[in-house]
Formats: structure tokens, sequence, C-alpha cells
């Protein structure tokens, strides 16, 4: 406190170094996810490969969705990335300024990669406090009402097209569920004869299916 019970005003030095900690611990937290999210495809990619030798065309489709998905949401955590940098970047120029002219000057750069990363739910709540703090120092303005709208909705990955999984199937497999149904009349038994699965395996299976996709969703959120 200083005189008069006033409080002392923040070393525009201090901020920023406290400010460039803030983003790159953000930083090691979108690296993990990203990491975590890569190590769930391996494994879903593994399984598709998988039931692509048996002919299961509907698990392979499944399983290219999660995978699609996946890359998207990889994708958009490497664009936070990227608009941390640019953040970290700026304030790096910041201290320059605090050296010449003693105090923060305000910057549109800083405004629009902070606009970026307040509408992604992984650094929303951490780039709100710091925005805030920013916004005291004159760093950036107001946030525009727009930029606030719809934070609290999650935005949904896109639908992939028919397309894009059949694309990526083949790219994993090589064509082999294309080839599969084929191979399986010329070596296998007359379908009356083939071992149909028990209700047991079935429902294992499933649970195998729906395991996998609830651990990629709760990775994506």
């Amino acid at each position: 406190m200083g005189l008069f019970g006033k409080a002392k005003a923040a070393d525009p030095k201090e901020q920023v170094q406290e400010w460039g900690k803030k983003i790159r611990k953000e930083g090691y937290n979108l690296d993990r996810q990203i990491n975590a999210i890569k190590r769930e495809e391996l494994k879903v990619t593994k399984s598709l490969k998988e039931a692509a030798k048996k002919g299961d065309k509907d698990v392979c489709h499944i399983l290219a969705k999660e995978i699609i998905n996946s890359r998207k949401s990889v994708n958009k955590l490497y664009t936070a990335k990227a608009n941390l940098n640019s953040v970290q970047l700026q304030m790096k120029g910041q201290l320059a300024t605090v050296k010449i002219a003693g105090a923060l000057s305000s910057s549109a750069e800083v405004m629009k990669s902070m606009n970026a990363l307040v509408k992604i739910p992984e650094t929303q709540k951490a780039m709100m406090e710091l925005s805030r703090e920013m916004m005291k120092a004159g760093v950036i303005e107001e946030m525009l009402e727009d930029t606030m709208e719809g934070l609290n909705d999650e935005e949904e990955l896109e639908e992939a097209a028919q397309g894009e999984i059949d694309k990526l199937i083949l790219e994993l497999t090589t064509g082999k569920l294309k080839e599969a149904p084929a191979a399986m009349k010329d070596t296998l038994p007359a379908p009356a004869a083939a071992k149909e699965p028990t209700a047991e395996e079935s429902e294992e299976s499933e649970g195998e299916l729906e395991e996998m996709q609830n651990r990629l969703e709760a990775l994506r959120s």
C-alpha cells in the first residue's frame, strides 16, 4: 500500500514479465493437449487398420470421423499457439517501450491475438483474466461485444464429409478396406457356416469403441 491507503501502482516491467510467464504456461498446456490427442489418434488409427482387415466398414467410418475431428482439434490448438507466440513477441516489444518511455503502449496486434484466444475454450479462462489486466494497463482496448458473444458455447467441429472420410480410410489402409470383401469371399466359408460373434464379444467390441470415442471427446473438451 502507498500513502493514504492507496494501492501502489504496478511496475510496467514487472507486469510484462508476469504476463510472459502466464503466456508460456498456456503454451505448455496446449503442447500437452496436442500430444495427448496425437497419442490417442495413434491408437484409433491402429484400431481402424484392424477393422479394415476384417472388412468392417461401419467401424472404419466411425473411427475415421474420430481421427478427422482429432486432427481439426490439433490444428485449432496450433493456431492458438501461434497467437500466444505473437502476444509473447509483442510483450518483448513492450519491455523495450518501457525502457524508453517508462510506460506501456497500446497494441493493435496484441488486441487481435487476444480476441482470437478468448474464443478458444482451451485458453479462454486464462486469456480473459489476462485481457482484463492488459485493459487496465492500457495495452489493449475494451473487448468488443461481438468478441464476447458466445464465449460459453464451445465451437462445434464440422461434420466430416463422406469424401473426406473415404480419403482418410484409403490413406491409412492403402485400399485394404475396399479389397477386404472380395478377399473374404475367396477365403472364408459360406455365410451360413461363418461363425457369428457372440453377444458377449459384440458387447465387448462396442464397449471398446465407445470408450475410445469418449477418451477422444474428453481430450477435445
